[in-house]
């Protein structure tokens, strides 16, 4: 409930707009248990953060999983499996910013604040997924599936803001678009499917990264 409360009221006013205060009148506990769990605003801050991060190396295990073989040397990587990770990674956080709207707003948050706060606390964020996939990026570039040889990590946490932007304009878009239902579920299908194909065409080379006719 503490970390709920304190991911609510950071995600309306951002880090340097909240206080301890405002996190315990919307928690209903005193101050002076929160500093005492918590020890200070940043602490509060970081395990609304680690709470996150727990949930979505959760989810990117679930979809490594399928690649434990894939990175058997022996192994040789197919096209249709990059694709199919690829397609799964996007949709799946897709799925998860929809679905936590808070945690969306803090990060926009510290982008607009040059990601100042986090800096502090990036340290107990070590890139695990990311770096467990190293293998499997090394394989596609081998294969010649990759278009770019740029650093596989930076490509792979590129989809995070990919999804984000869509998501943190739709209020906008409705505006523009007052005709359209954009908000709908059969349009975010639409819509996440249509950041599916933009991401696989941006990264992989080949047919594999062009939309036929049997995917339209």
């Amino acid at each position: 409930m503490i970390l709920s409360a304190a991911e609510a009221v950071f995600a309306e006013h951002g880090f340097d707009g909240t206080s301890v205060d405002a996190i315990a009148t919307q928690a209903g506990y005193n101050k002076s248990l929160l500093f005492q769990y918590f020890g200070d605003k940043l602490g509060l801050y970081t395990q609304v953060l680690k709470r996150a991060d727990g949930e979505m190396s959760d989810l990117l295990t679930r979809l490594f999983a399928s690649l434990l073989a894939v990175n058997d040397d022996a192994v040789v990587l197919q096209a249709h499996q990059l694709k199919s990770f690829l397609t799964a990674m996007v949709q799946a956080l897709f799925d998860y910013l929809f679905e936590h709207p808070r945690l969306m707003r803090i990060l926009n948050w510290e982008m607009a604040e040059g990601w100042q706060t986090f800096a502090q606390i990036a340290s107990q964020f070590p890139p695990t997924d990311m770096v467990q996939l190293e293998p499997f990026f090394r394989k596609a570039r081998q294969a010649g599936l990759l278009r770019s040889d740029f650093v596989a990590m930076i490509q792979l946490t590129l989809m995070v803001p990919i999804c984000q932007v869509y998501l943190s304009y739709l209020p906008l878009y409705q505006r523009l678009l007052p005709d359209e239902d954009l908000s709908s579920a059969s349009e975010l299908v639409r819509t996440r499917e249509y950041l599916v194909d933009f991401v696989v065409a941006g990264m992989m080379s080949g047919p594999s990264g062009t939309k036929t006719e049997k995917d339209a």
